[in-house]
């Protein structure tokens, strides 16, 4: 996985490559999956949930640019292999998810895993979480059809938010910086941002994502 999927196509941050390696894929996956579990493809959980393809995983995190010190918010637990990963590369993380099923088992599995600084909250990922924040990092494994302000709100100066964004042909892979105290999300004043490329996810569902159908 790490050779061929990861260095292939541009993962070239050596801490993100030896976190990928490190985590045991197949237990975040149905029995039913575990032969695929290192395929290059998303695959199903369960409750309408999939764990994103390692490609993605890698190339949220390394977007983050961790260096080991940081605070990150993940949103979309699903369960729980990207926030395993990104716990090997950050002081702490808290994770997000709204289905309080897949929230549980995730909790269990990252437990038992002996993963020690990620702590997962059941609940709206797309509105900030009160008596938490800031955070340095906040990655998002849904589609939203922007960046949600209550996210970007959360974020430090420097900070980065990594989420796919809805547009009219695929989902863009999209990275926003604050740059300045002073934050407008509507006007994106304060921010910068640039595009990692097209994908594919379910959508955000919540406040500021979209509504459950």
């Amino acid at each position: 996985m790490v050779e061929r999927q990861l260095l292939r196509r541009g993962i070239a941050d050596e801490r993100v490559l030896a976190a990928m390696g490190e985590v045991p894929r197949e237990l975040f996956v149905p029995e039913s999956e575990r032969r695929r579990a290192y395929n290059d493809s998303a695959l199903a959980i369960g409750h309408g949930q999939t764990i994103s393809q390692p490609w993605i995983v890698a190339a949220i995190t390394q977007a983050l640019a961790l260096s080991g010190g940081e605070r990150v918010l993940e949103i979309g637990t699903g369960s729980g292999y990207s926030a395993a990963v990104i716990a090997r590369l950050a002081h702490e993380v808290v994770t997000v998810e709204r289905l309080a099923v897949l929230a549980v088992e995730a909790r269990d599995l990252l437990a038992r895993l002996g993963v020690s600084n990620a702590r997962v909250v059941i609940g709206d990922g797309t509105v900030a979480i009160p008596g938490e924040g800031p955070f340095e990092g906040i990655a998002v494994h849904a589609t939203a059809p922007a960046a949600p302000a209550g996210l970007l709100g959360q974020l430090t100066v420097g900070g980065r938010l990594v989420i796919p964004i809805a547009t009219d042909g695929a989902d863009m892979l999209t990275v926003y910086e604050r740059t300045e105290g002073e934050l407008d999300a509507e006007s994106g004043a304060g921010l910068s941002a640039h595009s990692l490329g097209a994908c594919r996810f379910v959508p955000l569902i919540g406040r500021e994502g979209f509504a459950e159908r």
